[in-house]
Order: structure tokens, then sequence, then C-alpha cells
């Protein structure tokens, strides 16, 4: 073993799904496990800043306070064929590099393929990700991407595994499908059952869940089914109807999946605040109404004011016309009362 290697692979951490904000999530899922064990660190939570409120006699030119929270970091699984063609590879990498660049978590499982691809297109982004095993922590699998999973490390992810490395003390928690081997005494997992098992961990963790090139009977659609018991959003890459390694996301979609086009797809379910539609400025249109007076009482509203006795100064009118007008206008559903003599628009 180099230097290197047991640099990054000498410490391995062990935690249960309740100690970190990034894993709590595993808690709720079938057959949550018992322990985690890994390399590297979790994700951190994410801070956010929001200005409180504006309250009545508040001061404008004091600066506003502002409260800071943090919260689990957004998370994306993209998981597909091992056999990727040139056209899966080039969607999981955007896709994975354009999450990254808005903060999201990239979940895989270190696999030959879109797995690896979604990997590095995360680290090339500068970004964070986690890698699941279906071995134990001590058999980075497949080991020809023993330096993918060294470099996610080294830059701040995780490479996880619920199944514990070989040196285990016997009463360590057992995995799904681990076993003690009668013969030689030490855990043991069924290869496929224990894949199958870590693709839970994979939707777990994740928010939503996207398939990229899926043959029909692909393990990903695993991954599918538990993301679609676990109540999370699926996506599919639509592929050409011919292709092989596209049948299995055209049959996701058939039966329901969201169809995958763009970033952006993902990024107004995880980021719904951001990709709202922004309310509209009223334009010049709505500054008008049936009369001069009814125009004059827009546009001091439009301006900010609220209070009847500034309207009144504001469009120069008296007492009586401004109260039939204002009438009018709340009729008309233009304005609406915030009692006490205060108007917006509506």
């Amino acid at each position: 073993m180099s230097t290197l290697f047991s640099h990054f692979f000498s410490k391995i951490n062990q935690i249960s799904p309740q100690e970190t904000d990034f894993t709590e999530v595993l808690s709720t899922i079938a057959l949550k496990p018992k322990i985690l064990y890994f390399y590297g660190k979790m994700p951190e939570n994410v801070s956010k800043v929001s200005k409180s409120s504006s309250i009545p006699g508040h001061n404008p030119s004091k600066k506003s306070s502002s409260k800071t929270r943090t919260s689990r970091p957004k998370a994306v699984a993209i998981v597909g064929s091992r056999h990727n063609t040139r056209y899966g590879e080039e969607v999981a990498y955007k896709m994975a590099y354009e999450l990254v660049k808005k903060g999201v978590i990239i979940v895989s499982g270190l696999a030959f393929g879109i797995d690896s691809i979604a990997h590095q297109a995360c680290l090339d982004a500068g970004g964070t990700t986690v890698a699941v095993l279906g071995t134990p922590i001590d058999q980075i699998y497949p080991a020809q991407h023993v330096p993918l999973a060294r470099e996610i490390i080294a830059k701040g992810g995780a490479v996880m595994s619920e199944y514990a490395p070989k040196n285990a003390p016997r009463k360590a928690p057992f995995a799904p499908g681990e076993f003690i081997d009668k013969f030689t005494g030490e855990r043991r997992q069924d290869p496929k059952g224990a894949f199958l098992h870590r693709n839970r961990l994979v939707a777990g963790l994740a928010d939503i869940v996207v398939i990229v090139e899926a043959a029909e009977k692909s393990g990903s659609l695993n991954t599918a089914m538990h993301a679609l018991e676990q109540g999370k959003e699926i996506f599919a890459v639509p592929g050409n109807i011919t292709n092989p390694y596209s049948q299995g996301c055209n049959k996701l979609i058939r039966q329901g999946a969201n169809p995958y086009t763009e970033p952006k797809d993902l990024l107004r379910l995880l980021f719904p605040e951001a990709y709202a539609k922004k309310p509209k400025k009223p334009g010049q249109a709505l500054l008008f109404g049936d009369s001069k007076e009814e125009t004059a009482i827009l546009r001091a509203l439009s301006g900010g004011l609220r209070a009847g006795e500034d309207i009144m100064h504001s469009a120069d009118i008296d007492v009586a016309t401004f109260n039939q007008t204002i009438t009018l206008l709340e009729i008309k559903g233009q304005v609406r009362s915030l009692g006490a003599n205060q108007w917006t628009l509506s």
C-alpha cells in the first residue's frame, strides 16, 4: 500500500445515521442502517441568512437585523448503466457539473460508467460528492476506482458503506445480507444482494434520483424502486428507443417518472424560491383607472403610500371624492383595505 493510499484510507469513521444531519434521513427508510462506516467527512449543513421582516415603526435608516440558519444541503443521486454511451456520458457529466455549481451534493455508487462520471464531474466542478459502496468499507470496489475514491476524500467528500471492515469485532451490528462464514469465521455478504441493499442508501441520501441510461433489467432501476418507496422524486433521461441501455429509462418515463431534459428540471424542485416567477411590479397599464381620480390613487399606492390622508394629498382630492373612488377600486379588485384607513394594491 502506497503512503498516499494509506494516508487517505487509514482512518475509518463510524457513526449511527442520527449523528449527522446529512445521514439522519436514512433513519426513516426501510431496513435503516444501524452503523455507517466512512472515509473522509460527511457534507456539512449550509448557512442561509434571512432578513427580518419589517415591522410598524421600523426605522429604514437603521441596518435591518438578519438571522443565520443552517439546513441540510440538497443532494441528487445520479446513477446509471456501467456500459454507458457517449450520449449518457455527456448528459451525466453536464448534469452533475451544473448542479454542483449551485451547491448540490452528488451521491452515487462509485461503479463503472455513469456513477464514476457523475463523481468525476462533481470533483472537476470543485464540489462535494458521496460514494456509497456495496462492499465492506475497507474493500474499495471496483479496485480501479481507488484513485477516484482517494480524490473524493481529498476534496472534502466521503466514501461510505454499511458493511464493517474485515477486522471488525463479531459483535458489531450486521448489515442486511451479512453473515459469518462458518468455515472461516469471517463476515461475508452475498455480492448481488449487497449491491441491491446499497441502492436503498443511495436513494435515501438524495432529494432527487436521476437514472441516466439503464437496460430493462438494470440495477439502477432497483435504485429507482427504492426512491419510489421512499417518496423521492425520480427523473429518467429519455433515450433512443433502439438503444438497449435506454430501455429502462424510457420505461420509467412511461410509468410516470419525470423526463430529464436539463439541470433546471432538478434545480426548480430543489430551490423553488429561486426559480419561482417573481411578481411583476405594476406596469403602466395597471396604473390607469376609469377616471383621473382612480389613476391618481393607483399611482400613489404604487409609489408606496398606504395611509388615506397621504394618498389624498398626493392625488390632490378631497375626502368625499377619495372615499367614493377608493370604494369603487376596492369593488373592482384593484385595491384592498388593510384596516385603519390603510390601503394597498391588490
